[in-house]
């Protein structure tokens, strides 16, 4: 007789321990980042042309959705960064407990959410 297991894909109503959240987060900074990095090369080659393109940009820089959009991309890349170490930390068998785990996606929280303060009183 075959058995009928429960089949659950409600996200909304499965509890992901921290650790699991700290890795999907993870996987998304990483694709935010992954998709804005062009982004942030055509502004480069745009600085780069000519001195009005240059302070053109610069004055668009300072409208609030760029310092938004500026602000995701900052808070991604060191969020993905602190991640990044931690799982870096846990392939060398540093963490890899589940308690060292709980207390290191924490951290990473932590650090990540203070950083991002810092980048948010930096932009505005």
């Amino acid at each position: 007789m075959q058995q009928r297991r429960p089949v659950n894909l409600n996200f909304l109503t499965i509890k992901f321990p921290i650790t699991a959240w700290v890795s999907i987060l993870h996987r998304l900074s990483g694709a935010l980042v992954f998709l804005l990095i062009p982004v942030l090369l055509w502004m480069l080659q745009e600085s780069l042309s000519s001195e009005t393109r240059y302070y053109g940009l610069i004055n668009q820089l300072h409208h609030p959705l760029i310092k938004t959009l500026l602000f995701g991309f900052l808070a991604a890349l060191f969020y993905h960064f602190i991640a990044g170490v931690r799982h870096l930390l846990m392939d060398i068998h540093i963490g890899e407990s589940k308690h060292e785990g709980k207390v290191g996606a924490w951290l990473v929280l932590g650090v990540s959410l203070i950083i991002s303060i810092s980048i948010g009183c930096w932009l505005w």
